[in-house]
């Protein structure tokens, strides 16, 4: 059934918005997309976004990410006809409705490939009704490296993971700072958190930098005095934080008022502009490694920031990310002979290489996972600058 009364709707044929009433159940061909459609037909993406919940300002940037790159596409008219139909569905940052969402996609909305969810604690519990169902999905912000492809083959993702990130922000903020002490502080509670906690973990021991202290939190909690006290306490060159973008905010303002004057390293929960807005004068100076680079030149990158800017909104990772899954998607319906089955999508995906996007020039590896250059930012002067 459809959870809540949160429903978009991006027409294949028309462009415009439609926000879609409230109700449940809802039908559909019975041979949905699961077989090949003829040329001039519409593809049905489902999008499973967090708009409410912990994980809200990713989801929105993703809305926005994915709505542009819809509307370019269709304007393009690149697909032989073939209109791209936008359905965008609130998983609410939990697993509960994350699975409802997917099977409302699978079953009703027939739906020819599930973009999202939006965090890999959801993903682990809904993409495999989609691997049994034979729905691909493609993951835009899923970074656990593992626990989300290895599911099956019918999962592929466009987001890069934390083990191809978070090495190189390591060695980067060290050659920068020269550290050779750190503390690390995580969310324990969270698929994407953890992983990232194991991620970074390695990469100080593959630095040869001591951890001298580590702490724990939840999503749920907010004040985070005693574990920074203790932290703080142990001096440490670099704070390594594992958090979702609203706890991170509230961790480094809190970091500092306490006097914490060493170097941050977020991982990739910082990747948003709410961060620095919640953070304030406290994210200056704060580390990231990151799946975009927002200084590339290319073509596809300034074409991106151009849309993202008409619409009045400040793109980041997540919203790049989002954009380029969309156009690979529409790639995938090229190299499958403009079929939109989903098969025809699934096997398209597989024939994707080297393709221009936001993120550069976009490859799947052999296990499905992304395949393009990662880089470093820091916050200064407000904004997030890459590192060189």
């Amino acid at each position: 059934m459809r959870l809540g009364c949160w429903s978009l709707r991006l027409a294949a044929v028309a462009v415009p918005l439609a926000i879609g009433a409230c109700k449940g159940g809802g039908g559909g061909d019975s041979g949905g997309a699961s077989s090949a459609q003829t040329k001039g037909a519409s593809l049905k993406m489902g999008a499973a976004l967090s708009m409410t919940g912990a994980a809200a300002t990713y989801g929105q940037s993703q809305k926005n990410g994915l709505e542009a790159a819809t509307e370019e596409v269709n304007g393009g008219n690149t697909l032989q006809g073939i209109k791209l139909e936008l359905l965008v569905e609130d998983d609410a940052t939990s697993k509960e409705q994350g699975i409802n969402v997917f099977q409302r996609f699978i079953n009703t909305d027939k739906v020819s490939v599930i973009i999202g969810p939006t965090l890999s604690t959801t993903a682990t519990a809904a993409d495999p009704l989609a691997q049994q169902a034979r729905v691909p999905v493609l993951a835009i912000s899923n970074t656990s490296p593992t626990g989300i492809t290895d599911i099956g083959d019918y999962i592929w993702r466009d987001s890069l993971t934390e083990a191809q990130v978070v090495p190189g922000a390591v060695k980067k903020a060290k050659a920068k700072i020269g550290f050779k002490t750190a503390a690390v502080l995580y969310g324990n509670d969270d698929v994407f958190t953890k992983a990232g906690y194991d991620v970074m973990k390695k990469a100080l021991a593959d630095e040869t930098v001591t951890v001298v202290d580590t702490q724990t939190f939840a999503k749920p909690d907010r004040d985070f005095s005693a574990q920074l006290t203790a932290i703080k306490g142990k001096n440490p060159e670099i704070l390594v934080v594992s958090a979702l973008a609203d706890n991170a905010a509230a961790i480094v303002a809190q970091a500092r008022q306490l006097g914490y004057a060493g170097a941050i390293l977020g991982g990739n929960g910082f990747n948003s502009p709410a961060f620095i807005k919640n953070a304030g004068p406290a994210a200056e100076g704060v580390l990231v490694g990151t799946s975009w680079n927002s200084a590339s030149t290319a073509p596809a990158n300034q074409r991106f920031k151009e849309l993202m800017q008409k619409r009045g909104v400040n793109p980041d990772q997540f919203s790049a990310q989002a954009y380029s899954g969309v156009l690979i998607v529409a790639e995938a319906v090229r190299k499958a002979g403009f079929k939109t089955g989903r098969d025809e999508v699934k096997n398209g995906f597989a024939q994707v290489k080297d393709l221009d996007t936001p993120l550069g020039k976009f490859s799947f590896t052999p296990t499905r996972d992304a395949q393009h250059e990662p880089a470093v930012q820091q916050v200064k002067n407000g904004k997030f600058e890459i590192v060189q």
